[in-house]
């Protein structure tokens, strides 16, 4: 029966130009042997399978859950996810993402109506201490198993303890024997997909600087409005962004334009998070230039490989790939850098495509790759603050599907990869004053999809890290609470909060001695890499996220909202939900000047910052903390202290190339004191270099005091003489870097903008011996 369902799913699937799903539900075995008999049955090529499993020893293509991101890119005709043992959220949508039109994705699955109440490894990963597996919910395959009942182009088969035990739930098939979309007397039939590979290329437009080929070679008019938009990269200091959802056609547009621009002689540099990412660029590009011209390739062969990854022209130009990191590194030596699937890249790799005469980021807006933000939330501004001229081309229309694939929709549905914020103009008129506070209860998220989809969609579109597994959190994880502030029926502002602390001295103990303990992030820094065995005792509510409807920005929402958790989870309320009041409340980021400004305003206060630069974001992580109770005064007090101490002297070590106005927003939300005790030879350079001839360097370590105090209790000065201190003073760059950084005519006019900057501060902190040495040549 399984094998028959197979055959007419993907025959339906091939004729519609859509693909369709076959869930496999019951006993793992069994599910296995039938998904191997289904795929038999096709007659698909073992090497155009994947299967995504903890299990090994597969004649298929295999992936681990936690590694499904090497399906990023690929295109395969079936897909089989293992979902028993570790059903990870986000392999499905890599999955679904990987399967082409008339193909075919199966789920192996416990029993529907089981399957909420079983709990596997992802589930123990949300078992966050002082929590337990039973602690965590089934929300989410809850709702899971929803769609996979009511939407179209699944099939569904209950397996029972052999083949004659069988039984089909749902057939799976959308299209009726002999209707329009078959164009055949029977499901099976022959006949032509709504979308047809036969329909006409678009032409080339006027003035076109690529040859006809490559717009011949294009799909869609989508696709060849890209194209002409890569020309541009012929130009230095030009830049494309192409935008699309899975499955639009943007690598195929970026690699026919790689490959026009090397038949012009160009070296073009290509990059993705791994070389299958980028395979559909190179076929592309290989294509167009066997079409165009008597091609050779002879690139550097990388593991025998090098016809794939290293296509040269006659013409000398070059299309080759390199692994992020080195392409990074490289781009600035090539005419023209891609960075493909841009928004699955760190922040940090992203800016080093800066340095290239030209570049093209390619990025998913919706489906999993999208789910990462760093590109949206935090690189495009910094692009377009760049030298470059930005083209932005977006792809709306499918090519390797159609446009109204159920699978699609589906799977955005389900995992909520479409989801986004209220409309503008549903929310533009709102008020801080008159929106409610809400407590986003898990079970009135299940049961209000549009409630959870803005609240959803609002976390996703802020923040660059949220992904389908965070939505499996945001329904199941018993750690985490959701409040939001709703504004005319919409929500407008809200906050994901993980509960920390609170833990037992052994676990204490051994988080202290090495242990990983998941969840608890401030705790663990604190105690792990600060050396703070008692830290994890006192009870801490993070945020994890917090999001602002981009129309309201501004306008106190995030300020109010986390008003409103203080007062309801604070230690002096009594009444913070079920788990009690908390010790203190914290947010842990990768620190932004306005990021800073936003927290220190809340009331938070430093406690760390990191030495080396978050991965994902490519900024230095803050940690902050806001006491509630005489505990969490404590926590901070000796973390507020040791920061202090730590960079005093780690901004010339490990802080030397951290931007001046996030060490300034650093220190000035730093709780603790800072003891200025200068000897008098000390207090004879200071003051003698503010108003007289003295020099910095006779006492750089007085300077360093001063500046650290000033810092920290706040100061006066202009924004480029605080900036002045941290650069010079505590940073210790050189003279002309530090000129030259600051808008400086001279370092001679720096040098004196120094000692002005040390006037008031003498004045503050002067002894009545740096007084009456100020005296000698003020005559004040």
């Amino acid at each position: 029966m399984i094998a028959g369902v197979a055959r007419e799913l993907r025959a339906e699937a091939e004729r519609t130009n859509e693909r369709r799903v076959l869930v496999l539900a019951g006993d793992r075995d069994r599910g296995t042997d039938a998904a191997y008999d289904a795929i038999v049955s096709l007659g698909v090529d073992d090497e155009a399978v994947s299967l995504v499993s903890t299990r090994e020893g597969f004649r298929f293509e295999e992936h681990r859950p936690r590694s499904a991101d090497e399906l990023l890119g690929r295109t395969r005709e079936a897909v089989v996810l293992d979902c028993h043992g570790q059903f990870v959220p986000n392999a499905l949508g890599r999955a679904v993402g990987a399967v082409d039109g008339g193909g075919l994705l199966i789920l192996l699955t416990p029993l529907l109506d089981d399957w909420p109440g079983v709990r596997d490894r992802f589930d123990d990963s949300l078992a966050v201490p002082p929590y337990g597996l039973g602690d965590v919910t089934g929300r989410f395959r809850e709702r899971l198993v929803s769609t996979l009942r009511t939407h179209p182009g699944i099939a569904v088969v209950a397996l029972g303890d052999d083949p004659a035990g069988d039984a089909l739930e749902r057939d799976g098939l959308t299209a009726e024997k002999g209707d329009e979309r078959g164009g055949g007397d029977e499901r099976g039939g022959e006949g032509e997909p709504d979308d047809a590979d036969d329909r006409d290329a678009p032409s080339p437009p006027p003035g076109a600087a690529f040859p006809a080929a490559a717009y011949g070679a294009c799909l869609t008019d989508d696709q060849a409005r890209a194209v002409r938009a890569f020309e541009a990269l012929a130009d230095p200091g030009s830049a494309v962004v192409v935008e699309s959802n899975r499955g639009r056609g943007k690598s195929n547009a970026a690699g026919i334009a790689a490959g026009a621009l090397a038949l012009g002689g160009a070296d073009v540099l290509v990059t993705a998070p791994a070389f299958r990412n980028a395979a559909e660029v190179f076929a592309r590009a290989r294509e167009l230039i066997e079409s165009e011209t008597d091609w050779e390739r002879d690139g550097i062969d990388r593991d025998g490989d090098a016809d794939d990854r290293d296509l040269r022209t006659p013409a000398g130009g070059w299309v080759r790939f390199l692994p992020p990191a080195a392409a990074a590194a490289a781009a600035g030596e090539a005419d023209a850098a891609v960075v493909d699937e841009a928004a699955a890249l760190p922040v940090r790799l992203l800016e080093g495509f800066l340095d290239a005469p030209a570049v093209a980021f390619c990025t998913t807006v919706h489906g999993y790759e999208g789910a990462g933000r760093g590109f949206a939330v935090r690189f495009r501004e910094r692009l377009l603050d760049s030298r470059f001229a930005v083209r932005d081309v977006r792809l709306d229309e499918p090519i390797r599907y159609a446009r109204d694939d159920p699978v699609e929709a589906w799977a955005s549905r389900a995992l909520l990869l479409d989801a986004r914020p209220a409309v503008d103009a549903a929310v533009s008129g709102a008020s801080v004053g008159d929106a409610t506070y809400r407590a986003l209860d898990p079970d009135d998220l299940l049961a209000d999809e549009t409630l959870l989809g803005e609240a959803f969609g609002l976390l996703v579109a802020a923040h660059y890290r949220t992904e389908p597994n965070d939505l499996a959190r945001l329904l199941d994880a018993p750690n985490l609470v959701a409040r939001a502030l709703v504004a005319e029926g919409r929500v407008v502002a809200v906050a994901l909060l993980a509960r920390e602390g609170g833990l037992d001295a052994a676990t204490r103990r051994g988080m202290y001695e090495g242990e990983r303990v998941r969840g608890n992030m401030v705790p663990d820094v604190l105690t792990s890499q600060l050396r703070d065995e008692a830290a994890a005792e006192p009870r801490g509510l993070r945020t994890v996220r917090i999001a602002t409807h981009h129309a309201l920005r501004d306008a106190g929402f995030g300020l109010r909202l986390l008003g409103e958790v203080h007062d309801e989870f604070g230690g002096d309320a009594g009444d913070g939900a079920a788990a009690g009041p908390v010790d203190y409340f914290s947010v842990g980021y990768g620190a932004t000047p306005r990021l800073l400004r936003f927290w220190d305003r809340a009331g938070y206060r430093t406690a760390h910052l990191s030495t080396n630069r978050n991965d994902a974001s490519g900024e230095h992580s803050a940690i902050m903390l806001r006491p509630e109770t005489a505990a969490g005064r404590d926590l901070l007090a000796r973390h507020a202290v040791a920061f202090r101490d730590r960079e005093r002297d780690g901004l010339s070590d490990a802080h030397r190339d951290v931007d001046p106005d996030v060490i300034r927003g650093a220190l000035g939300a730093c709780s603790a004191s800072v003891p200025v005790d200068l000897t008098e030879t000390e207090w004879r350079s200071v003051v003698g270099a503010s108003v007289g001839p003295g020099m910095y360097d006779s006492a750089p370590g007085a300077f360093r005091d001063l500046a650290l105090a000033a810092l920290v209790e706040g100061t006066d000065l202009d924004d480029r003489a605080e900036r002045l201190l941290v650069r010079k003073v505590l940073q210790g760059r050189p003279w002309e870097e530090v000129a030259d950084d600051l808008g400086f005519a001279s370092t001679s006019a720096c040098m004196r903008a120094l000692g002005d900057a040390y006037t008031p501060l003498v004045e503050r902190y002067g002894t009545d011996f740096a007084l009456a040495e100020r005296e000698r040549f003020t005559g004040e």
